[in-house]
């Protein structure tokens, strides 16, 4: 079995290495070539520290063709980052549409957070790392389903914490804490690990509960 201890660390900003993005948001052709393309340098080298050229070459592609596709490597940025907020908000939504409990959807909620840091890890590197570096006019909509989506973790610990289900005195705290601790799953979730992708989900979802300090049945 090999644990995480047992992964050699490495020069590199990530483990992951496949550039997945949701099949249903990747436009198809260049368009598509260029956005995965452009998944794969902002992950490994950060926004600032990949060039139009480089992103051009990995495609296979003149930077005049690049252009015609997307104005400027601020807009292919806008766009991963507009998939990938997307997708968790379409995640996270669902995972708790018909969930009232506070316990279950908080299980759910963490559950859907870290499948999507497992599936899209990539894509949640730079949406986590680089949203900094959009104008804020760019960055308005992904910000607000950024919100929405915390929304969802805070609004679910508030009502935990209102039925007596959780026992704390800052919940807001709470799911700043709980929301950290899954994103970083991107950063270092390998598959050689022993913890399968629902293990892990599951095995967080019990960190989390202890974050909140859920009552447990007796």
């Amino acid at each position: 079995m090999t644990h995480v201890g047992e992964i050699a660390l490495r020069q590199r900003r990530l483990v992951a290495k496949t550039p997945t993005l949701p099949q249903a948001a990747t436009p198809p052709g260049t368009r598509g070539a260029i956005l995965q393309a452009g998944l794969t340098l902002f992950a490994e080298q950060g926004f600032h520290g990949s060039s139009i050229r480089q992103l051009a070459a990995a495609v296979g592609i003149t930077t005049a063709t690049l252009y015609a596709h997307y104005p400027s490597k601020d807009d292919v940025l806008t766009e991963l980052i507009r998939i990938g907020h997307e997708e968790i908000w379409q995640r996270l939504s669902a995972a708790v549409a018909d969930v009232a409990d506070p316990t279950a959807r908080l299980r759910a909620l963490v559950g859907a957070h870290v499948h999507l840091h497992i599936d899209h890890a990539l894509l949640a590197v730079v949406v986590n790392n680089e949203l900094h570096a959009l104008h804020p006019d760019q960055a308005e909509s992904a910000l607000t389903l950024r919100n929405k989506c915390f929304q969802l973790l805070a609004d679910t610990i508030s009502d935990g914490v209102a039925n007596r289900d959780f026992d704390i005195v800052d919940p807001e705290l709470a799911a700043i804490a709980i929301a950290s601790m899954n994103m970083r799953v991107a950063n270092w979730y390998d598959p050689r690990l022993s913890y399968t992708p629902d293990q892990l989900a599951t095995r967080y979802a019990e960190y989390a509960l202890d974050i909140v300090r859920a009552r447990r049945p007796i």
